[in-house]
């Protein structure tokens, strides 16, 4: 069984409080529809480099976070990836987080 699902624009104001909670910063690059929009992250460790999330479901059903472009990579091949799920899904969210230790803020397993 899989769990019910927050309301994305819930969740992201919840990320972005934790993350800064944690003294990093976190901010909306694009969003989404409030209620059910996919949501995409970007993890930004000041250096040029990213890693790019987004939520999926494992086999087993449990909520994970796939690594569309695999590790960590320069933020323009990301931001291309991103106008390309726009494109797909004008509905989704895009949150930017900034740490230097490049956390990421979430409670289910990275993939």
């Amino acid at each position: 069984m899989t769990e019910p699902r927050l309301k994305a624009g819930i969740f992201v104001r919840a990320l972005i409080r934790r993350a800064e909670v944690a003294g990093a910063s976190a901010f909306v690059i694009r969003k989404g529809n409030e209620e059910a929009g996919a949501v995409i992250l970007k993890v930004s460790r000041l250096d040029g480099t990213c890693l790019v999330l987004n939520q999926a479901r494992a086999g087993n059903g449990a909520l994970v976070w796939a690594r569309p472009l695999g590790d960590w990579g320069e933020e323009a091949r990301a931001h291309a990836w991103f106008e390309k799920q726009i494109r797909f899904d004008p509905d989704l969210w895009i949150v930017e987080i900034e740490d230097r230790d490049g956390r990421a803020f979430v409670d289910e397993a990275i993939v």
